[in-house]
């Protein structure tokens, strides 16, 4: 439990600051993080366990809140150091130095590869559609996946 998320909010509870986590949820989320944050503070006096139980209950509610602006579901939370891949620590690094090189290197080329793998897909289902309805529709399959993912990628790239 070491991203952003959580590490904003155990900021906020250890300097009793609510506003340090509060940019991490959407606006119309923030009445439920103050109620919440208004929750734990006391039960933090009642003992370690206690105390350890509130915070991590505000550490859930803040990445479930997080998570639903992104409109993704909360999965629960993820123990520090859990391997997201590459991507992410490129990203941060671009944010810290302002070049997006790394980063679009990275996905250039894995771009590249997940377009060739399901166009070589379509390609090699391609001479055997005409043998059956079975081959024909793994074929329809295959082209139909590749114009979809192609659009997925599109509508992200060009939706802000």
């Amino acid at each position: 439990m070491s991203g952003p998320v959580v590490t904003a909010a155990r900021a906020a509870l250890a300097t009793e600051d609510v506003e340090l986590v509060l940019p991490f949820v959407p606006a119309g989320a923030e009445e439920e993080v103050r109620h919440a944050f208004n929750r734990v503070l006391p039960m933090r006096a009642l003992g370690q366990v206690a105390g350890e139980l509130a915070e991590q209950w505000f550490d859930e509610t803040v990445v479930r809140l997080h998570r639903a602006g992104e409109g993704a579901p909360f999965t629960g939370l993820k123990p520090a150091g859990t391997d997201e891949g590459p991507v992410l620590p490129l990203a941060e690094k671009a944010v810290e130095s302002g070049s997006t090189d790394r980063v679009h290197a990275l996905l250039s080329e894995e771009l590249r590869q997940a377009l060739r793998s399901r166009l070589d897909r379509v390609l090699s289902t391609a001479a055997e559609r005409d043998g059956s309805v079975a081959k024909a529709r793994e074929h329809v399959e295959a082209t139909l996946g590749f114009e979809v993912f192609c659009h997925h990628l599109h509508q992200a790239i060009t939706s802000g």
